[in-house]
Parts: C-alpha cells; sequence; structure tokens
C-alpha cells in the first residue's frame, strides 16, 4: 500500500503573491493585512515553479492528497481552490482536495507545507517545511520523497 502523503496549496503549489497584478490596488488596499480575504483573489493565482510537475510525479509515488486552509471570510476562496485544482492538476486531482482548519486530523505519512499554523506543527507524519533552507523548492522536496516512497 502506497505511503500517504499531503501537500498544501497556498505558497507550496499555488504562488499567492502572482494574482496582485491582476486585482484593482484599490482592493489590495482596502484589504491590507488579510488579502486572503479578497473576494475572488484564489482564481488569479498561477502554479509555483516545478509545482505542477511534482506533483503528476509525487501522484505516482504515494497516495496524494491536496490539504489546503480557506480563509472563513472569503467564501469565494473554497470554491476558487476547487477550480485552481480542476485547472491546473487536473483529473490526478479528482476529489483530493480537502479544506480544513485541522491538518493534524488527518493520518498520514508526509505533509509538505511552507507553515506550522492550522495544526502542520501537529501532524503526527513528517512535517516538510517547504522553503526552508532544507527543503527550499520542488526539485529538492521531490527527491527527497523519492527516496522515501518505499
Amino acid at each position: 500500500m502506497p505511503k500517504i502523503l499531503y501537500i498544501d496549496m497556498d505558497n507550496v503549489l499555488v504562488d499567492f503573491a502572482s494574482a496582485f497584478p491582476k486585482v484593482d490596488p484599490a482592493l489590495l488596499a482596502q484589504y491590507a493585512g488579510r488579502l486572503d480575504d479578497i473576494p475572488g483573489i484564489f482564481s488569479h493565482m498561477q502554479p509555483v515553479a516545478h509545482a505542477v510537475e511534482a506533483f503528476e510525479t509525487l501522484a505516482d509515488l504515494f497516495d496524494t492528497y491536496l490539504l489546503s486552509t480557506a480563509p472563513w471570510e472569503n467564501p469565494s476562496a473554497w470554491s476558487d481552490k476547487l477550480l485552481w485544482v480542476k485547472q491546473h492538476l487536473g483529473r490526478r486531482a479528482y476529489k483530493r482536495l480537502i479544506l480544513t482548519h485541522h491538518k493534524n486530523l488527518n493520518k498520514g505519512n508526509f505533509l509538505v507545507d511552507d507553515r506550522t499554523r492550522n495544526g502542520a506543527d501537529q501532524f503526527e507524519g513528517e512535517h516538510i517545511l517547504f522553503g526552508s533552507p532544507r527543503f527550499p523548492d520542488w526539485p529538492r522536496v521531490t527527491a527527497y520523497l523519492r527516496q522515501h516512497a518505499g
């Protein structure tokens, strides 16, 4: 049975800042300090470099799920995240999106996440801190996980 891998979306698969040039500057100012609450902001985001290729590779090696948090005050974020997954990851991610504010409730072997919030710090498997010196990018994360797939 393959090991279970969870991958976070924001700033791991999805380049959050890539939306800013596509959002009205007045909205950016209005939502300063809480940009993830801007209605529709998640629909403007592009993938992080090498993220889609990494997902495809890892989905062949692991039982892979997307484990993300959506802002409570931004209902469009919930549907926009689903639409992003459909557009960029396609059929490989069919019904593999889990939106939660308690990532530690999910059981698995690995979690790739750029933060320790929302239960990531209490995840029972190995937390791979994306963007850290040890795991700065997808090529490094993918190489590490390939070694631990069996």
